[in-house]
């Protein structure tokens, strides 16, 4: 079951909460329970490792750590991440086996849809990985939600939308679409099935203005905190 266009949405990646009346969608983590009665989207990770998570990988799967030779992992510096190597059929196969499990327990957990993140991991690595490799793996755990009953959603990364039903996307969710101007595109290529996050009130006016009666879009903080914390942001058009 896809997701319904236009809903309230809630991102709620840094920890669950119970959401405000009136909001029909929100994305968790994986780690985290469903929402009862709400439209859920599963967040998983499936194309970097986790701060919290690179111990495991280097313990398990030191193979798929995408590396530079003998100089050291290729990060994510922003978060701190380390990215998952899809440069080969054998290694995305390799991924799929850990991934594919995170994708099971999302089913199993009661999430309707999955969101897998850092499709764009190919802009950070370096020249390692390309725009196809990511395809290609994106391909394998779509086709792996799909057989557990889960929509997928394109998490940003407007290169690959002209791609989308090759790979298998059913929706998309964005990160500041309305800073970069690129809720058009994402809008017309899912057709309005668009659930977006901006980080500043610059960026949500940008997007309320153009796309409030159409797409779905929040306010968050960037750490996107529970509510009750220190910095926690919530708002809608």
């Amino acid at each position: 079951m896809l997701p319904p266009v236009g809903a309230p949405f809630d991102y709620q990646l840094g920890g669950p909460y119970t959401p405000l009346g009136g909001v029909r969608v929100v994305s968790r983590d994986r780690t985290a329970a469903p929402v009862a009665g709400l439209y859920n989207i599963c967040y998983v990770n499936a194309f970097q490792a986790q701060p919290d998570a690179l111990e495991w990988w280097q313990a398990h799967h030191p193979e798929l750590l995408l590396r530079r030779g003998d100089h050291g992992l290729v990060a994510d510096r922003d978060w701190g991440e380390a990215l998952l190597d899809t440069s080969t059929a054998a290694r995305r196969a390799a991924l799929l086996a850990v991934v594919a499990v995170w994708v099971d327990g999302c089913a199993a957990s009661g999430f309707q849809a999955v969101e897998p993140d850092n499709l764009d991991s190919f802009e950070r690595a370096e020249g390692l990985l390309t725009e196809a490799d990511n395809a290609a793996f994106a391909e394998l755990v779509a086709r792996r939600a799909h057989a557990d009953g889960l929509a997928v959603g394109q998490k940003n990364t407007a290169e690959l939308l002209g791609q989308r039903t090759a790979v298998g996307f059913d929706f998309a969710v964005t990160e500041e679409c309305g800073t970069y101007g690129e809720c058009a595109d994402f809008a017309a290529a899912y057709d309005d099935r668009v659930y977006d996050v901006e980080y500043s009130d610059r960026g949500l006016a940008k997007a309320c203005v153009g796309w409030m009666k159409t797409i779905s879009i929040v306010r968050r903080d960037r750490d996107v905190v529970p509510a009750g914390s220190d910095g926690y942001t919530y708002r809608t058009c």
